[in-house]
């Protein structure tokens, strides 16, 4: 084992204590902002911690040199966003000098106005609590305001290169309502699945459900959706340590071509069953099929004896035009 030792009047080699720093594992945050112009600003960050629960305290560190660092400890308000094993490519461009980071990512005001990543791992949405000087770094203290969490795999640093975390969830760790909202996201006769990363395919999925004409699906791809063609599909429980599903049927509003590489529509004859992700899936999307095809849909709900079916017959109408046929 290499030891420095500084009990004599030799410096502490900054390179050697450097290294020695990074081989305690940590995740990778973004944290953001916004300066004196509302410009959003934000950087790559692992010097992150949690300090309290009540009040909730977080804290991050923010070197003096950084570009954005008079932002940071002016603005009263940021944001930690900690980015999961998919966002190698985000933690690389808000660690570099490039002007438009926030042209690569979805991004939305929460409580305090600080930019949050929609589609990170965990954020929080934070007051600055207080400033702390610290040598060549400012520790920045906040006061969470809001917060939201995925069950995605962390992206984990360690040495100076990206590292993988295995086994994330233990079983009971996620709360059992914490429920993941899939899309069966129809154009024409085609279907929208999203590549897991592992070989597999699932539903796009969302953190909640917005009736208007746009969705920010997970990966931060925003879709254009048909707002009154969006129904309830279906319900159900994939185990019982894992969250369930809500899964809604959707109409893509424009051409569905030019999608990345993650995003790929499927003919319904062509839908690749051998690699969706789950038996449950795998059942809810060839009775989606034949309903599509017989042009008459049910709402699927979980019950210990296999679940129910409750068909729907005829066209989806206005309420408020039903409601006053209905009067008459």
């Amino acid at each position: 084992m290499l030891v420095e030792d500084a009990s004599t009047d030799a410096p502490i080699d900054p390179i050697a204590l450097r290294r020695a720093f990074g081989t305690f594992v940590t995740g990778v945050t973004v944290i953001t902002t916004r300066d004196e112009d509302g410009v959003p600003r934000g950087m790559t960050a692992n010097s992150f911690t949690s300090v309290s629960l009540d009040p909730p305290l977080l804290l991050v560190c923010v070197a003096k040199s950084a570009s954005s660092y008079h932002a940071f400890t002016q603005a009263g308000c940021f944001a930690i966003n900690i980015l999961h094993e998919g966002q190698v490519e985000v933690s690389g461009t808000f660690a570099s000098k490039a002007h438009d980071k926030f042209q690569s990512v979805t991004h939305d005001r929460i409580h305090t106005g600080a930019p949050v990543l929609t589609d990170s791992l965990t954020w929080f949405d934070c007051t600055t609590f207080n400033t702390v000087d610290a040598g060549d770094h400012a520790i920045l203290i906040g006061q969470v305001r809001a917060f939201g969490t995925s069950p995605t795999a962390p992206l984990g640093f360690c040495r100076g290169r990206y590292a993988s975390v295995k086994d994330p969830l233990p079983n009971g760790w996620l709360a059992s309502h914490g429920m993941i909202i899939g899309y069966l996201i129809e154009a024409g006769d085609r279907l929208l699945l999203r590549s897991d990363g592992k070989g597999n395919w699932v539903l796009p999925s969302a953190r909640r459900r917005k009736a208007d004409s746009q969705l920010v699906v997970d990966g931060g791809d925003a879709l254009r959706l048909v707002p009154e063609e969006t129904f309830l599909y279906s319900v159900f429980d994939v185990a019982d340590s894992d969250p369930g599903y809500l899964v809604y049927r959707a109409r893509l509003a424009g051409e569905a071509d030019n999608w990345p590489g993650h995003l790929r529509f499927f003919s319904l004859e062509d839908l690749p069953y051998d690699t969706i992700a789950t038996h449950e899936l795998r059942s809810m999307l060839r009775r989606y099929v034949r309903e599509r095809q017989a042009g008459r849909f049910g709402i699927y709900m979980d019950s210990d004896d296999g679940g129910r079916v409750a068909m729907i017959d005829g066209e989806a109408r206005a309420w408020l035009q039903a409601s006053q046929d209905q009067g008459q």
